[in-house]
Parts: C-alpha cells; sequence; structure tokens
C-alpha cells in the first residue's frame, strides 16, 4: 500500500458479514485488525476501516446528470477489465444493484461506466470504470 493513501472508517455492522463481502465478493484484502471491534481492508491501495457497529450512516439523494444518487458514498476507479470482473462477481453472488451499471458522459473525453451497490450494513459503494483515466484530474 502506497503511504500517501486515503483512510476512511465506516460503520460495518457485523465484522465478519463485512470482511464476506469485502473480500470474497469485492476481492479486497484484509489488514490489521481488532478482533471484535475493527478490521482494515486494503480497498484498492487505500485504507477502509470496518468498524463492528449497531449503527448505520444515513443515506439522501442528490440529483445529478445520471438521476438521484445515494450520499454519502465512497468507490474506486478500476481499470475496465477489473470493473467488468467486480460486476461479475456481483452477479454471480446474486447481490442486486442500488443503481444499475450506467453509462455516463457518452462519447466525451470523461465518458465512465458507474453502478451502485450497498454493503451489507446499508453504506453505499460507487464503483467506476473511466475511458481516459488519466484526464480525471487534468
Amino acid at each position: 500500500m502506497k503511504s500517501n493513501c486515503m483512510h476512511l472508517a465506516i460503520p460495518a455492522g457485523d465484522l465478519e458479514t463485512a470482511k464476506e463481502f469485502y473480500c470474497d465478493i469485492l476481492g479486497c484484502k484484509t489488514g490489521n485488525s481488532e478482533a471484535g471491534h475493527w478490521i482494515d481492508i486494503d480497498f484498492w491501495g487505500n485504507e477502509l476501516t470496518l468498524h463492528q457497529s449497531t449503527e448505520q450512516l444515513p443515506n439522501v439523494r442528490h440529483e445529478v446528470d445520471m438521476g438521484a444518487v445515494a450520499v454519502p458514498h465512497f468507490g474506486a476507479h478500476l481499470p475496465n477489465e477489473e470493473f467488468q470482473a467486480l460486476k461479475a462477481r456481483i452477479e454471480a453472488a446474486g447481490l442486486e444493484y442500488l443503481d444499475k451499471p450506467y453509462r455516463r458522459f457518452v462519447g466525451n473525453e470523461y465518458e465512465q461506466e458507474t453502478f451502485f451497490i450497498k454493503d451489507p450494513n446499508g453504506n453505499v459503494l460507487e464503483m467506476k470504470s473511466m475511458k481516459n483515466p488519466e484526464l480525471m484530474f487534468k
């Protein structure tokens, strides 16, 4: 993991259930942990800390070009091949999308495919694959 990665800590509900989702379905790896309290997940090079919890984050919807998206949310930009493999794992696991895969900015240099999914504790993830990822912060 790089030393300038992002760190995000979220309420995860049951840690074993959350770990199965993030590792078995999404394909992430585990890191440091404190049994029964929290576990670090290597979320595509970023440190996602899942905390054992009974609470959930509230969700609202905000209007954007593709409709009303759930906020808060977090996710990762993936190379297309990895993004398509992730979609296949989600579908093979029988999970439902919160917002099905959708192509945004079609024909534009920022064209991307995106989808939203909830983890077992209701945290919303947006996963993306950009046609030209080098333009993200141009």
